[in-house]
């Protein structure tokens, strides 16, 4: 895969809580400027990212109930609304963890229901954050039914705020558990192309990171290399 084909699985992510402006700015014209698939940044952020992005080829995703997911579906339902509104084409859903260990799933498969539909009725879509490496394998498979069930486009790893990065591991235990038409985007600590190219041979089909221009240039200079 040469470095062109490569920078079309990165969300280039920054989600610091002292991210400011004119790091967004540069952000967008980085994304620009290597061909990335998105930007994913604060939801305070999409209303000028969409302006910095128009008619250019990457999206803008945004990051709903970030970090911890355990606000109330309300709350993340108009924080999806107004995200959509001000120009974001994706959503990044964070579980609410807090339910799940309790044993509500009631609660995690309506939200998440709820959620998606509202989104694709706009034509956005959503990445469901579920901190893959903090759950049990029988947790794991619960909640792939449920995104199965609920017709989600991506399962992402995690936020990379809690538990244990992305790991290949991960990745092709979600990729067993999902069907095919439901994508996985691994997020969570990767910094090298190294790491990058072993999540997608697991079988992911994005990859959230800060780290998307160093890895690019990794891989630009490897493919110099004889």
């Amino acid at each position: 895969m040469n470095p062109q084909e490569l920078a079309r699985f990165f969300d280039h992510t920054l989600l610091k809580p002292e991210l400011t402006s004119r790091q967004v700015e540069a952000l967008c014209a980085e994304a620009i400027q290597h061909g990335f698939a998105a930007v994913c940044i604060p939801s305070c952020y999409v209303r000028s990212a969409s302006v910095l992005l128009r008619g250019t080829s990457v999206s803008v995703a945004t990051v709903i109930g970030f970090p911890f997911g355990y606000g109330s579906t309300k709350g993340k339902r108009a924080e999806a609304e107004t995200a959509m509104e001000e120009g974001a084409g994706e959503l990044d859903v964070v579980i609410n963890l807090s339910a799940l260990r309790s044993g509500n799933w009631e609660l995690v498969e309506s939200e998440l229901q709820q959620l998606t539909q509202q989104a694709h009725s706009r034509k956005c879509m959503i990445k469901w954050i579920i901190e893959s490496g903090m759950l049990t394998p029988e947790e794991l498979r619960s909640c792939c039914r449920i995104a199965a069930d609920a017709g989600v486009d991506f399962v992402k790893t995690a936020t990379g705020f809690i538990g244990p990065g992305a790991t290949a591991k991960q990745v092709r235990t979600l990729r067993s558990f999902l069907p095919p038409q439901i994508a996985v985007k691994a997020s969570g600590g990767i910094r090298t192309l190294t790491q990058a190219q072993e999540l997608l041979a697991a079988g992911a089909s994005r990859l959230g990171t800060s780290s998307a221009v160093a890895i690019l240039q990794e891989a630009q200079t490897a493919a110099t290399q004889p």
